[in-house]
């Protein structure tokens, strides 16, 4: 059997929630990159997405969606806005090493966009640094 790694996949489309997993294409960049290790700080670049890190599990989505409605009902003027303030920043920060995003088993990195249309497209940028040698003991 023959498989492909797609960059990017639609995680969720909702009324008012999209979220697009972006793991592999961000991993690929890493890769690409001349740091073996540190910080990959992700931002996104439209104005109502933002980057997380969870689990891919069936179900995730849409609970998140139902509690976001509760929280801020979706005829509420300037919904977008009052969810960004309960969402906090925008962006995430994931460590990395040997070039690889030190995630959990099942934690994917994901857009998720309030305005219901989510493109694929973020920032990705590097602290990178060497890995701290203590000294052997006398």
């Amino acid at each position: 059997m023959t498989s492909i790694e797609i960059p990017y996949s639609i995680a969720a489309a909702l009324p008012s929630l999209s979220v697009l997993d972006i793991t592999n294409d961000v991993q690929h960049a890493l890769a690409a990159s001349e740091y073996e290790s540190g910080v990959a700080l992700l931002s996104p670049r439209g104005e109502r997405v933002f980057v997380r890190v969870n689990e891919r599990e069936s179900g995730i989505f849409e609970d998140f969606e139902a509690l976001l409605t509760r929280l801020v009902p979706c005829d509420q003027a300037e919904r977008e806005t009052l969810l960004a303030l309960l969402l906090g920043p925008r962006g995430d920060q994931i460590p990395f090493s040997s070039r690889r995003l030190q995630l959990g088993e099942w934690q994917r990195v994901f857009l998720l966009s309030l305005d219901g249309g989510c493109e694929a497209d973020w920032r990705l940028t590097l602290i990178g640094g060497e890995e701290a040698v203590r000294p052997a003991k006398p």
